[in-house]
């Protein structure tokens, strides 16, 4: 699996996460990530939020109910072996 390095707003240390999955759904790029590779661990979905021409790609946590329903079901259909639990 790949592991990314993300630096939090406000924060000075990078935090770490697994990549388990990525899509993109109406233009908008997503990625599943977990804090590690232990079949229980949390796991959150991020939306790319950085324009076209960033000089670094940014992401947010995703929120909203509506949203985060939709695109765990994405995730959900794209792996098979994982239980997505909300």
């Amino acid at each position: 699996m790949e592991k990314i390095s993300f630096t939090p707003a406000g924060e000075q240390e990078d935090v770490e996460f697994y990549v388990i999955e990525e899509t993109r759904i109406n233009g908008a790029s997503y990625i599943l990530v977990a804090e590690s590779e232990d079949d229980e661990a949390t796991a959150l979905i991020l939306k790319e939020v950085s324009g076209d021409n960033a000089a670094e790609v940014l992401y947010e946590i995703v929120e909203d109910d509506i949203e985060l329903e939709a695109v765990a079901n994405v995730f959900g259909e794209l792996l098979d072996d994982i239980d997505i639990q909300r």
